[in-house]
């Protein structure tokens, strides 16, 4: 009897614990963003329980790396102890890099490891990202878009609904619930290193019609969004990664250009505005004073006048153009920034010097105990509007159907087919003809000739990088001999011949230009180094002489950065991508081809070549080379 009972009481014991597992392992259940009755008792109830520590822990972010991380990896116990010590509020999720090369991971490694880090969490744990481009930008495995300006040449809302929706569907499922997107910034500057593809274009209307629709999309999908870099970094000329960025239009042009998408965004329920690490004498004056320090500017006209109720963040507080004000002291940077009225403080270089000097500011009475629970408040909103209180963790199980749908990944195509923009035709070249499949050499037998009647060079900032593998699988597939050279700024000086004798011998030449805004990057330049979404100087020589021997049979594909024709007045026929993801590489081949429509229009105005609006439209070829409807 004894043994029954004890046996009884082991099997009921089994049923709690596995009660509550369940319980502890609910999983997230993205939907509409919503802070309901019981969300506002939860954040009542921890407000009151919090300590001034506690409170500033919430409101600072700190970056993750998606990769793998045994649980004795020292790297891995240093980022649970800096949560728990320092009661992280939020994680902004990125990946290990080296320069231009980005190690990503598969969607399966970032759902573990932030599942990992909200159970070591006592309260959940808000996780941010960069997806700018989709969660692409940051892992493999998943649905790829193209960057922004891609969007406004296609110039349909409806993708950019898409966009927000499926980039949302995939965030959530690996425990992402915050973008830092959309782009609020018009990009007016052509020179301007640091924008340039990442904004929607050049229009204030069209910008702003593009955030309000992305903002609907990440919404419906259960994504809280961002507006950025208010109150606009467009028309700037330096990299506030690198440097200090000034906006030095006057009020009336800020109200004309820079404001209308933010207050769009304001409009559309933008959950949170980031504010830029740029100076804008026409609202602040102070010489010392950047936007994400000055009261003027982010409580002023963010809050006061524009009537912003949501959160405010500040851009990544080790970008030069902050740390350049505080060489004695990075740590007050983050009591400077949330004085000025921001809410959430985004990756200090130095946590516990930034930790350290917001908890003596509330302990000095430097920050009221006011002002800091009104910030901490709406950072436990926003957890319970999520639903984070209740489910902090991702079914690891549901990955594979919720992740790179194949109805997702052909909307992404989409988007990039619909953006390719002809600038330039001599007609001449375009489109080209496939060749289908070469046939096989004699065995055993000298080849008497190479055959390169389609030479592709491919330009990058560095041959490590993915830049030109999808276009070279593309080409190849319609041109099987087609010749494929890589040049970077390493190699350029040493294959300027190589290139020449293989371009002389070709017929057509595709001359593919990576070029995208890429955060710190330096070039050298006759004036010093600095940052530029121009070609360097050794690849532009080799782009230049291939110009001069054979321009007219010559395309150029932008794959990015659409201004670079601005430097080579001799291009011919001019193709932009806007972008350098693999769907607009396909789209790129496809269009020189002739297997799809070219409708794009440019989305920026291209001094001296072609307006904002321009763009000349081609049909696409049926198989037989017949055109498949009438051009327009």
């Amino acid at each position: 009897m004894l043994r029954r009972l004890l046996l009884a009481a082991l099997i009921l014991s089994g049923v709690s614990n596995s009660a509550k597992d369940k319980t502890r392992d609910r999983y997230q259940q993205p939907g509409p963003i919503h802070l309901d009755k019981d969300g506002e008792k939860w954040v009542d109830k921890v407000l009151r329980t919090m300590s001034p520590e506690e409170k500033v822990g919430q409101l600072l972010m700190i970056f993750v790396k998606a990769q793998f991380m045994n649980q004795a990896d020292p790297a891995w116990i240093e980022l649970r102890d800096t949560v728990r010590n320092h009661h992280i509020g939020g994680l902004v999720m990125t990946v290990p890099a080296s320069g231009p090369v980005l190690y990503k991971s598969q969607p399966q490694v970032a759902a573990e490891l932030l599942n990992r880090l909200q159970r070591s969490s006592r309260l959940p744990l808000i996780v941010a990202a960069d997806f700018e481009r989709g969660v692409a930008m940051r892992l493999n495995g998943v649905t790829v878009f193209p960057h922004a300006m891609a969007f406004g040449a296609a110039g349909n809302l409806g993708n950019a609904e898409e966009f927000g929706r499926i980039t949302a569907q995939e965030a959530r499922a690996i425990g992402v619930q915050w973008n830092f997107f959309p782009d609020a910034d018009v990009n007016s500057n052509p020179a301007n290193p640091i924008i340039n593809t990442r904004a929607f274009g050049g229009d204030p209307q069209q910008v702003s019609d593009l955030v309000a629709a992305y903002i609907r999309g990440a919404h419906e999908g259960g994504m809280l969004t961002t507006a950025k870099h208010f109150p606009g970094h467009g028309d700037t000329a330096t990299d506030s990664h690198l440097g200090v960025a000034a906006v030095v239009g006057n009020r009336e042009r800020l109200e004309a250009v820079e404001l209308p998408p933010f207050r769009r965004a304001v409009k559309a329920g933008v959950d949170a505005i980031m504010v830029a690490h740029v100076t804008v004498p026409a609202l602040d004056p102070e010489p010392h004073h950047i936007a994400t320090t000055s009261t003027a500017v982010v409580t002023g006209l963010l809050r006061n006048e524009m009537g912003f109720k949501g959160i405010v963040v500040t851009d990544a507080l080790g970008m030069g153009g902050l740390t350049r004000l505080y060489n004695k002291g990075i740590g007050r940077a983050s009591v400077d920034a949330f004085k000025a009225g921001s809410d959430v403080l985004i990756v200090p270089p130095d946590i516990d010097g930034s930790y350290r000097a917001m908890v003596h500011a509330v302990r000095s009475g430097e920050i009221s105990r006011q002002r800091l629970d009104e910030s901490v408040r709406k950072v436990l909103e926003l957890k319970a509007s999520l639903g984070l209180h209740k489910a902090r963790l991702v079914d690891l199980e549901q990955l594979s159907r919720e992740v790179a749908q194949p109805e997702n990944l052909a909307v992404g195509q989409r988007i990039a087919d619909e953006a390719i923009t002809l600038v330039r035709d001599n007609g001449q070249v375009l489109p080209l003809k496939a060749s289908g499949t070469p046939e096989p050499e004699p065995a055993y037998q000298p080849i008497a000739e190479v055959r390169d009647r389609l030479v592709a060079v491919i330009f990058s900032d560095d041959l490590r990088t993915d830049s030109g593998h999808m276009l070279e699988r593309q080409i190849l597939a319609r041109v099987p001999d087609a010749r494929i050279i890589y040049v970077d700024a390493r190699s350029a000086t040493g294959m300027k011949t190589t290139v020449l004798d293989a371009v002389d011998a070709a017929e057509h030449v595709i001359a593919a230009v990576y070029v995208i805004p890429t955060a710190g990057k330096t070039v050298a330049t006759a004036g010093g180094l600095k940052n530029s979404v121009a070609m360097d100087e050794a690849t532009g020589a080799v782009l230049k002489a291939i110009l001069e021997n054979a321009a007219p049979r010559t395309v150029v594909l932008a794959m990015g950065n659409p201004y670079v024709v601005q430097n080579f007045p001799a291009i011919e026929n001019y193709v932009c991508a806007f972008s350098n993801m693999s769907v607009s590489e396909t789209a790129a081949v496809k269009a020189v081809f002739g297997e799809i429509p070219i409708r794009g229009h440019l989305p920026v105005t291209i001094p001296g070549v072609a307006a904002r609006g321009e763009g000349l439209e081609r049909p696409a070829l049926s198989s037989s080379g017949g055109s498949t409807h009438a051009q327009r």
